[in-house]
């Protein structure tokens, strides 16, 4: 639970599932979660070895982000938590 607890961890891997994004369209698709919050996430995440931070271009600078193989095996713990949150009717 400490590295994929708390507010924001989970979606954020739910999200980079399908491929990388970009920061702006990473933090759009969250909704309620502020930038800096999402950059907060984000970083520790990448310190964590969940995702990957690669800078596209410089100017103006254009960051991405995908799931690392350690992150996706997170994965089938959120899809069981999903299928155990239908199951409860919540």
């Amino acid at each position: 639970m400490r590295l994929i607890g708390g507010k924001w961890k989970g979606s954020i891997l739910w999200h980079l599932k399908d491929g990388p994004l970009r920061f702006n369209e990473l933090a759009r698709q969250l909704g309620g979660a502020s930038k800096k919050m999402v950059d907060q996430r984000l970083k520790e995440m990448e310190a964590q070895g969940l995702v990957i931070r690669e800078v596209i271009t410089t100017r103006p600078i254009a960051v991405s982000y995908s799931i690392t193989d350690f992150g996706r095996s997170a994965l089938c713990i959120l899809e069981q938590l999903r299928d155990w949150t239908d199951r409860q009717q919540i």
